[in-house]
């Protein structure tokens, strides 16, 4: 058997030789690009979410334990945030009793940078990973935390019972469910707290009145069994109703409220400013009189993906 001369070899591995060369070197190249300039970290793939004013993209609420059931028709989100970046949040309240009978809603809103920032975050919680529940053994009249995702091409909805009341150390939960409760908390706190970690050139407006577009009123008999009642020592102020339908009359009636309920929502321009300027001076226990009678009314801001005069459902 006769062997090849080294000319001979070279004329056979050089393709190939040079072909692996290519290969690598166009490897190292893809790197590079992806990497970036300067080998910075690759720009990570965009999460994708609606992009409309109105479609919610994220959201937090709390709401259970023992609460009146009153409380449940006036209860509003912690954060919502929306595909445009709006962000609306529930402010600091007044510590005064009766409270006032309009909440204060903040609005801000952020960049879509700020937004993919707050994503990935609700990623690394779990919270793009499909719907879960995480329930805590032994604890009783405990609120529950929602968290409602859309993004991603899904809608995941997790809940927390008790989330942050539980004992790291409880037999009862696994390992896995006290690194979600970890997450989830850790997440909640980060989304409360907007400012305070994203950029600042991806924060547009921060913290301003949220204007009130579209009100829910529920109108319940100040007889009512379901009506709430102040305490004897707190005095009742007592206005008339400002819009001409009686409110014997207003909206439909709202069972999921109670026997005698109605709800309706104002947002016409005629009904709304004025309606709004008195319940700017009213508080949660205000007689409303029409007709002869008393209304108690149970007043809540419609947010933009919010229809009205539902029961909630969770």
């Amino acid at each position: 058997m006769s062997r090849r001369t080294n000319r001979e070899q070279d004329k056979l591995h050089g393709p190939r030789l040079h072909a692996l060369v290519a290969l690598v070197l166009a490897s190292l190249i893809g790197l590079a690009c992806a990497a970036g300039p300067a080998g910075t970290p690759p720009t990570p793939t965009p999460i994708a979410h609606p992009s409309e004013p109105d479609a919610l993209v994220l959201r937090i609420e709390t709401s259970g334990g023992l609460l009146p059931p009153f409380v449940l028709v006036t209860e509003l989100p912690e954060l919502s945030v929306y595909g445009d970046g709006t962000v609306i949040t529930l402010g600091p309240q007044i510590l005064i009793y009766p409270p006032p009978a309009l909440p204060n809603l903040l609005q801000s809103r952020i960049t879509e940078d700020g937004l993919q920032l707050l994503l990935r975050e609700a990623a690394a919680a779990g919270l793009l990973d499909g719907d879960a529940d995480y329930p805590l053994p032994g604890v009783y009249d405990a609120p529950t935390t929602f968290f409602t995702v859309n993004a991603g091409g899904k809608r995941t909805r997790v809940s927390v019972y008790a989330l942050g009341l539980e004992d790291p150390s409880d037999p009862r939960l696994t390992a896995e469910q006290r690194e979600a409760r970890q997450k989830l908390a850790a997440f909640a706190a980060k989304a409360r707290d907007l400012a305070s970690w994203l950029p600042e050139d991806t924060i547009i407006e921060r913290d301003r009145p949220s204007v009130i577009t579209r009100l829910q009123v529920v109108v319940i008999p100040a007889d009512a069994p379901q009506a709430p009642q102040p305490d004897e020592d707190i005095p009742v102020s007592r206005r008339p109703w400002p819009l001409p339908t009686p409110l014997s009359q207003i909206g439909e009636p709202a069972p999921w409220v109670g026997p005698t309920a109605r709800c309706a929502v104002i947002e016409s321009r005629k009904e709304l400013p004025p309606l709004l300027e008195e319940l700017a001076t009213a508080n949660a226990w205000t007689r409303w009189e029409s007709g002869q009678q008393e209304f108690v009314l149970l007043v809540r801001p419609l947010l933009p993906d919010e229809a009205g005069c539902q029961p909630r459902r969770w």
